[in-house]
């Protein structure tokens, strides 16, 4: 079979020989096949034969790995039977994610049956808030709600900046419980919310369509909004290093809001609080990997690398090739197959694999969905997707 060659703008093209194959095998189904790969990509360094650490975090470090680690955001519940069978008996979202016992057991869902190389923390980005003096709930049907959403000077003077040793404990235990229960088998990840789209939800009051009282605080009362974010930006690098402590071993922040501001918008309310959160993490903690991702982010995409953050996790409307050449070499990449596909064909779902895979080179490179697992994707699908993607090999 001829070698495809995949040359990444801004990434030296590498030519593989013959020999040097990506070998993809899958024991669930009669699908087999077998493709040859030349990688447009950074040279790996050698990873050890024995590594100590999970494959995820060799791979992030730009360690020569046999294959790109795989695990899937909202992996924890939503689609599968043995969660939603435990929201029966634990209506309460806040119960299910404050209780260690119940956090534990969820967190570990998806690890006990589809062994992904990413156990992600079973919590909430608004997690925070009540230790910050912010009233809220997460109610089934309706999403987050703010009790008191924060519109002026005086409500911001009276948030707390987080200390989460006090605030929650059980995240801490949780992660520590996680370390020892999947061991160097995968990594444990944690996740924070970043200071925009925290602010968005609390100025918001919850979710929202078209984020006009942010943009209004924003675009009139800049300083009061500025004021805010600091507090939420020192928060959430205590908060990260805080999960680093516990037992965290790569931590994710979502920005999921952040791409509703304009390029010149986010560099002012949202790039410099992201940036403050990763300079103070690696003062104290410099080999913690972290990812940031921000649905729908291909218009600021250049500047998210400006963060300082290790790898950038893209959502599926960007292709991966595309995003590998306008991230650069230095920056790992994450994703980004749509989570839809997987409510497709086990060929199909394969394919796609395939795809996102060879775009994405050899090296630095965690493979994901684009977003988060959908509610009612098949399980069995789920376990396809799995396969396929441990079956893989550089």
């Amino acid at each position: 079979m001829a070698c495809l060659h995949i040359s990444v703008p801004s990434f030296s093209v590498i030519s593989v020989p013959s020999n040097s194959t990506l070998n993809v095998s899958h024991s669930r189904s009669k699908f087999r096949s077998r493709a040859n790969f030349s990688h447009g990509g950074a040279i790996a360094e050698p990873r050890a034969i024995k590594s100590t650490e999970p494959l995820l975090i060799d791979a992030v470090r730009g360690k020569e790995v046999e294959r790109p680690p795989v695990w899937l955001m909202r992996q924890a519940g939503r689609y599968m039977k043995s969660y939603q069978t435990l929201c029966e008996k634990y209506p309460s979202f806040r119960e299910r994610s404050e209780n260690v016992d119940l956090v534990v057991e969820i967190s570990l869902q998806p690890w006990k049956v589809f062994r992904p190389d990413g156990v992600i923390l079973f919590s909430d980005i608004l997690t925070p808030l009540s230790g910050m003096n912010i009233p809220f709930d997460i109610i089934k049907g309706k999403g987050p709600v703010i009790f008191d959403p924060i519109q002026t000077a005086t409500d911001v003077d009276k948030v707390r900046e987080f200390n989460p040793e006090e605030s929650v404990p059980y995240v801490g235990e949780s992660l520590s419980i996680l370390r020892k229960e999947v061991h160097s088998e995968a990594a444990v990840l944690g996740f924070v919310g970043a200071p925009f789209t925290m602010a968005s939800y609390v100025v918001e009051g919850g979710s929202s369509k078209n984020f006009t009282k942010i943009k209004r605080l924003a675009f009139s009362q800049p300083k009061i909004l500025h004021a805010l974010l600091q507090k939420f930006a020192t928060s959430m690098a205590k908060y990260i290093q805080y999960q680093a402590e516990s037992g965290a071993q790569a931590v994710q922040i979502f920005d999921s809001w952040a791409t509703q501001l304009s390029p010149m918008d986010f560099e002012e309310f949202s790039l410099p609080y992201l940036k403050q959160i990763v300079d103070s993490v690696k003062k104290t903690h410099p080999d913690l990997p972290l990812i940031l991702y921000a649905s729908g982010s291909g218009g600021l995409l250049e500047r998210l690398p400006l963060t300082g953050v290790d790898v950038v996790s893209l959502d599926w409307t960007v292709d991966m090739a595309d995003g590998r050449r306008r991230l650069g070499p230095n920056v790992a990449v994450q994703g980004n197959v749509d989570p839809g596909v997987l409510f497709g064909s086990k060929e199909f779902i394969t394919s796609r694999i395939h795809d996102t895979v060879r775009k994405a080179g050899k090296g630095k490179h965690i493979l994901n969905l684009g977003h988060g697992i959908k509610v009612g994707t098949p399980e069995e699908n789920v376990a396809h997707f799995f396969d396929v993607a441990k079956g893989l090999r550089y």
